[in-house]
């Protein structure tokens, strides 16, 4: 039997603050529970079937005393609440030093050399709401040609340019010229090229955004299924947020339903490791935007699909729901979170209504994943494969 595991991170979709959450300034968070508490509908059925109703600190959402799997959640070890932080742990790495961070905006010494390398001024340079700086400097943009570069509290250095002003190609290559200038003293972990179409007061963002990402420290288990000759697939940003390493093939998403269309095609072919799949619109479309109902919207759609899904398992797959870090949009501000992670797994080899409680690092995701593959384990996390396996 070749088994495999699904993974799929419905980014930013925290159940809870964490202990330290009040040292990132993160108080009263719980993106699930804050969502359910501020709607007025609130219909996911497969996910309650599936026990993110039962998990500790989740009071709004419905439990069940016949989850059809394994629930829990998970504490994040590494320093941070970002998305390179949040994947590499669920790989089995853990960060103690965060990556460098810029909320003043970015100093002279990297916006004066970047200038002059591109050919082209910028303007913003300040952390800020991808949708709220395209309506403020877009018309700017259009009229000069000048960059748009913005920070977050997460590590990024991102561009937004026009596509008619700025071809797709140059945008990447400004980004290129950005990822190799911001290593060393000033690392971060990604370079973003945000390019968006439109005119002034009706601007969107396209599908062709593309990360530049720092490579992983250390071998992750994405390597280690592949030195095993194991199938590791990417869909969506993972190949990006990995810089496609341990990576042995890859597919780009327009949105969440295309992300649960290509997961299911690779689930529906012959393959046998690891499909590993983010859903960026929780957190980029609804998260940051503090879209309360838009967020739910996103979480019922989602919710549709599961039985889909679900269906197309083969004898022997794990099904496994997490997130990466939590974007609260009953909170304060733009910014991720700092919150517990989901954990809901499924399958015909996992044990009915088991709670998996409340693991210590989003990494025993990777030594799971490594038990299940029947490969060696991760340097770090513990494998709750055990606790939730069926007998015999």
């Amino acid at each position: 039997m070749n088994k495999r595991v699904i993974l799929m991170i419905l980014d930013s979709l925290g159940v809870g603050a964490l202990p330290d959450s009040e040292k990132y300034g993160d108080i009263g968070v719980n993106t699930l529970n804050n969502i359910a508490k501020n709607v007025d509908r609130f219909d996911i059925p497969n996910l309650i079937e599936m026990g993110i109703g039962n998990l500790e600190g989740i009071t709004d959402v419905p439990s069940t005393e016949k989850a059809i799997g394994a629930f829990g959640r998970s504490m994040e070890v590494s320093n941070g609440k970002d998305t390179t932080m949040g994947h590499w742990e669920i790989a089995g790495l853990n960060i103690s030093e965060p990556f460098n961070t810029y909320p003043n905006g970015f100093p002279e010494e990297i916006i004066k050399p970047f200038e002059e390398k591109t050919g082209r001024k910028v303007v913003c340079n300040a952390p800020a709401s991808g949708t709220v700086v395209i309506d403020e400097f877009g018309k700017h943009h259009m009229d000069t040609g000048d960059l748009i570069v913005y920070t977050s509290a997460d590590s990024v250095f991102q561009i937004a340019a026009h596509e008619e002003i700025v071809s797709i190609e140059e945008l990447y290559r400004y980004c290129e010229i950005a990822r190799e200038m911001l290593m060393g003293e000033h690392q971060v972990a990604r370079v973003i090229a945000r390019p968006f179409i439109g005119t002034p007061g009706n601007f969107s963002r396209t599908s062709n955004r593309h990360d530049y990402s720092v490579k992983p420290f250390e071998k992750t288990v994405l390597d280690q299924l592949k030195e095993a000759g194991k199938d590791v697939i990417a869909v969506g940003k993972i190949v990006d947020i990995f810089d496609g390493e341990g990576i042995t093939e890859s597919v780009h998403t327009k949105s969440n339903m295309d992300g649960v269309d290509k997961t299911l095609e690779y689930m529906n072919s012959d393959n046998h490791g690891l499909i590993f799949s983010n859903l960026v619109d929780f957190d980029a479309m609804y998260g940051h935007r503090r879209n309360i109902e838009g967020y739910r919207d996103a979480i019922e759609e989602f919710d549709k699909r599961l039985p889909e899904i679900q269906a197309a398992m083969k004898p022997g797959d794990v099904l496994m729901l997490a997130a990466d870090h939590g974007n609260d949009p009953s909170y304060s501000g733009t910014d991720h979170t700092r919150e517990y992670i989901p954990m809901l797994v499924f399958g015909d080899s996992i044990q009915s209504n088991t709670d998996i409680g409340t693991r210590k690092s989003f990494a025993d995701i990777a030594a799971t994943i490594a038990e299940i593959l029947e490969i060696d384990a991760p340097k770090n996390g513990e494998s709750f494969f055990g606790i939730m396996k069926k007998e015999g």
